[in-house]
């Protein structure tokens, strides 16, 4: 089930902090469903390494990274984790309504010894972030995230959000109501994947 550390591209410390994750969340998954019990024999291709991939799409210093709804703790553990990789962010804060899945994430965080912060209230009525990277995956259709992310970004923030095959779709009613730039990045993991990097983010 698990990956050589040279594979995933980090180090080995980075590695060990990511097996911790792993470990936790097999034994957790079937009490309170963190992912699809289908994925969890390909955990590190449908999970890890498709999170760890955002990291290496940053093009400027992230200095606080958020990420919203984050559920089991993808992408913003395995961020996280990365802590001592190239462009890692200075902060990673994680926001997350389920009590049952923030006790989780603090788990990981304690056992893994990861510098993160975790916000157990909806995204809504998190207090504002300032952030300048936001990412969120498989939380809600582009235009609602998008509406969730800005009123936690800063003036320069990106915000990188992994989407399936239909995200044309999702792009076009998103710009109904936003106004950004944005580029569509392939996914390494699935080929009908892509992942949306919006910059510019401005209310129509």
């Amino acid at each position: 089930m698990s990956e050589l550390p040279e594979t995933l591209g980090v180090s080995r410390e980075t590695f060990e902090r990511l097996r911790i994750f792993s470990d936790l969340l097999i034994k957790w998954n079937p009490h309170i469903n963190l992912v699809s019990k289908t994925t969890v024999d390909d955990l590190w291709t449908r999970h890890f390494r498709d999170s760890a991939q955002l990291l290496r799409l940053c093009d400027h210093s992230a200095e606080h990274w958020v990420d919203l709804g984050s559920g089991g703790g993808f992408p913003g553990l395995v961020i996280a984790a990365m802590q001592d990789e190239p462009d890692a962010p200075r902060r990673v804060t994680l926001i997350e309504s389920d009590t049952r899945k923030a006790t989780f994430i603090r788990t990981v965080i304690r056992e893994a010894g990861l510098s993160a912060e975790v916000i157990a209230k909806r995204i809504e009525d998190a207090p504002e972030q300032n952030s300048n990277i936001i990412s969120a995956r498989a939380l809600a259709p582009l235009g609602a995230l998008l509406g969730l992310a800005f009123r936690h970004i800063d003036a320069d923030a990106i915000c990188l959000f992994p989407k399936g095959e239909k995200w044309r779709d999702e792009l076009d009613a998103a710009r109904a109501r936003w106004s950004f730039d944005y580029e569509a990045i392939k996914s390494e993991t699935d080929g009908n994947a892509v992942i949306l990097k919006i910059g510019g983010l401005a209310r129509v």
